[in-house]
C-alpha cells in the first residue's frame, strides 16, 4: 500500500533516520498469512550508544523545559499523530491484522493518553511541591518536589501498536516528567512504529525541543534491548509484556554497576470470583455469561486484562452456568491473532493446560484460517488447582480456566495461592460480599484493581486508575502504567536546603503565581508564602 510517508525500515537516531547494520526483518500480517510489503534493517550497537548520548546531551536541557512547554510538546504528538488520518490505520491493521474500530479506539486513547499527561503537568501537581519554612531561623528552610531521573528505554508491546508502544503510556508520561526516552520498536508492527515515531519527531522540532529527545530503534533480537539497558546514559526502563522478558531486563538492569528502575508489566490471569448471588438466580447468570464470553473473546484474549480464572462454589449453577458460557463462545467466530508466534504460544498453552491432570475442556475448538483462535473454557477442582502450579500461570489469548472449590473455604484458599495480579473481580450482591470478606480480602491483597461486579478487560484513563499490581503482575505495585500518577516512574524527590530564593525551581518559591497547590508547613495552600 502507499502512504504520504514511505516507510524507510531505518531508526530514528534523533531526528535522524539512519540504517544501522544490513540485517534486516519483517513485519507480518495474519490474516493474509504473509509478510508486509516493508524491510527493517536491524539498529546496530552503534546505533544504541549514539541515540544514548543523543538523550544523555538532551536531557541537560529538556529537565529545564517549563511544564507548559512539555505540554505543548505532548499536544503536538499528538496533533500529530491524527494527522497521518485513515493511512495510519491502514498500517495498524496490515501489522497487526485487527480490525478498523480497534485501530480507531486505540489511536483516540493514545491521543487521550498525551493530551491528559499534558493537562496534568501545567497543573505542576507532578511536581509534589512541599515546603517547611525556616520559622525564623529556629529550624533550616526545606523544600522538596519530584524531579527527572534521566532518559528511559520502553519496549513497545505487541498487542497494542499505539497505546503501549512508540508514543504509548510509558513514553508519554516519561516526556511529561521531562525524560528523554528511547523506543526499541516491536518489530510485529515496526512501521507504524516508524510512522507514530515521524510524528514525535516533527512535534519535538515545532515546539523546540532538543535533538534526542526522543530516538526509535528497529530490531527483532534481544541484543539491541540487552545493549539498552545495559548502557551508562539510561535512567530507567519501561515494558510491557510476557513475564520472561519483564524479569530478563530486570535483572539485567540489576546487574549493572549502577542499578536502574525497570518497570514492566508482565501480565495477570485476572482471576473473577462468583459468588452464589451471581449464579442462582437464572436471569442475572445468563447476564454475567454474555458479559464473561464478550469479555473474553474481545481482541481474541489479547488483553493483559484478559479474565483467565473463574473460581467459584460446587453448585448446580456453577454447572449451568459453565454449560451455557461454553456455548455461547462456541458460536462465537474464531480471530486472527496478531502473530504466528503468539499463535503457537496460545495453543501450546492450552494443549499444556489440557494435557494437566483433572483438567477438562467444554469448549469446542473450532477450525479457522490461517492464525485464527477460538476462545476455550477448562475446567479444573480446587484442590488440584491449589497443587499445581503449572496451572496458575497465563496463556495469552481468549482461554479461561474454571475452578469448581469444593466450599467456601476451598474458594478462599485457592484466591491465597495466587500471585500477584492486576485486576481481580468479584461478581455478587452486597451481602455475598459480607458474608465472604474474608475471600474478598484476600483476593484485594493480590491484585493492583479490585472489581465488583464488572469484568476486568476495559481498563479507564485517569487519575484513579492503578494498572499494576504485586509481582509477578509488575515488578513494582506502588506504580502504576495508566494515568497520571504513572509520571511519578520517571521522578525521584530531592530536598533543598536553606537554598536562595531565587536559585529555588520556580513551583518552590515564595511567590506562587500560577496558583500551585503545596504542602507548606503541614497545610496544603496555592497562596504565596509569606
Amino acid at each position: 500500500m502507499s502512504t504520504p510517508y514511505e516507510i524507510s525500515g531505518q531508526s530514528y537516531v534523533g531526528e535522524n533516520l539512519k540504517r544501522g547494520s544490513d540485517r534486516i526483518f519483517h513485519s507480518f500480517n495474519s490474516a493474509s498469512a504473509s509478510n508486509t510489503p516493508w524491510e527493517f534493517f536491524e539498529a546496530n550497537e552503534a546505533l544504541v550508544d549514539e541515540a544514548c548520548l543523543l538523550a544523555k546531551e538532551a536531557f541537560k536541557s529538556f529537565q529545564q523545559t517549563s511544564d507548559q512547554k512539555r505540554a505543548l510538546f505532548l499536544r503536538a504528538i499528538a496533533d500529530e499523530i491524527e494527522a497521518w488520518g485513515d493511512n495510519l490505520l491502514a498500517v495498524f491493521c496490515m501489522e497487526s491484522s485487527l480490525p478498523l474500530s480497534r485501530a480507531r479506539v486505540e489511536r483516540a486513547r493514545t491521543c487521550h493518553q498525551l493530551r491528559s499527561m499534558a493537562d496534568w503537568i501545567v497543573t505542576s501537581k507532578h511536581a509534589e511541591a512541599v515546603i517547611e519554612t525556616s520559622n525564623n531561623g529556629d529550624r533550616p528552610d526545606l523544600r522538596k518536589m519530584m524531579v527527572p531521573i534521566g532518559p528511559i528505554v520502553v519496549f513497545g508491546a505487541s498487542n497494542f501498536p499505539l497505546a503501549y508502544s512508540t508514543a504509548g503510556g510509558d513514553t508519554a508520561s516519561a516526556l511529561a516528567a521531562g525524560c528523554p526516552v528511547i523506543v526499541k520498536s516491536h518489530p510485529m508492527h515496526a512501521a507504524t512504529g516508524e510512522m507514530v515515531a515521524s510524528s514525535i519527531i516533527r512535534a519535538a522540532r515545532a515546539t523546540g525541543m532538543p535533538n534526542g529527545v526522543f530516538s526509535n530503534l528497529n530490531a527483532s533480537s534481544y541484543e539491541v534491548g540487552k545493549a539498552l539497558v545495559l548502557h551508562e546514559a539510561i535512567a530507567g526502563v519501561g515494558f510491557t509484556g510476557s513475564l520472561g522478558g519483564g524479569r530478563a531486563l530486570f535483572d539485567l538492569a540489576a546487574s549493572r554497576s549502577k542499578p536502574i528502575p525497570v518497570f514492566a508489566e508482565m501480565g495477570s490471569t485476572n482471576p473473577v470470583v462468583f459468588f452464589e448471588g451471581a449464579l442462582n438466580d437464572e436471569d442475572v447468570r445468563q447476564m454475567w455469561v454474555e458479559k464473561m464470553a464478550d469479555s473474553m473473546s474481545a481482541g481474541v484474549g489479547q488483553f493483559c486484562t484478559n479474565p483467565g480464572l473463574i473460581f467459584a462454589v460446587d453448585s448446580e449453577s456453577l454447572t449451568a452456568f459453565i454449560h451455557a458460557l461454553s456455548e455461547r463462545l462456541n458460536s462465537v467466530q474464531a480471530g486472527d491473532m496478531l502473530h504466528p508466534d503468539i499463535f503457537k504460544k496460545f495453543n501450546q498453552g492450552v494443549t499444556d493446560f489440557v494435557g494437566q491432570p483433572g483438567v477438562v475442556e467444554h469448549t469446542n475448538a473450532a477450525s479457522g484460517t490461517n492464525f485464527s483462535a477460538s476462545s476455550r473454557v477448562l475446567e479444573v477442582s480446587g484442590s488440584v488447582f491449589c497443587d499445581n502450579p503449572n496451572l496458575h500461570h497465563e496463556v495469552f489469548g481468549p482461554m479461561s480456566l474454571v475452578v469448581r472449590c469444593a466450599d467456601v473455604e476451598q474458594l478462599e484458599m485457592v484466591v491465597a495461592s495466587l500471585g500477584g495480579q492486576l485486576t481481580g473481580a468479584v461478581m455478587g450482591t452486597t451481602s455475598d460480599f459480607e458474608t465472604h470478606k474474608d475471600v474478598v480480602e484476600a483476593l484485594k491483597q493480590r491484585v493492583g484493581r479490585l472489581i465488583y461486579n464488572g469484568v476486568p478487560t476495559g481498563v479507564e484513563v485517569n487519575a484513579a486508575m492503578q494498572h499494576g499490581g504485586p509481582y509477578p503482575a509488575s515488578t513494582d505495585a506502588r506504580f502504576t502504567a495508566v494515568g497520571v500518577q504513572s509520571i511519578k516512574r520517571w521522578q525521584r524527590p530531592i530536598s533543598f536546603q536553606n537554598c536562595p530564593q531565587h536559585l529555588l525551581p520556580e513551583v518552590l518559591r515564595n511567590e506562587n503565581p500560577n496558583g500551585v497547590m503545596r504542602l507548606v508547613n503541614g497545610e496544603f495552600s496555592s497562596r504565596h508564602i509569606e
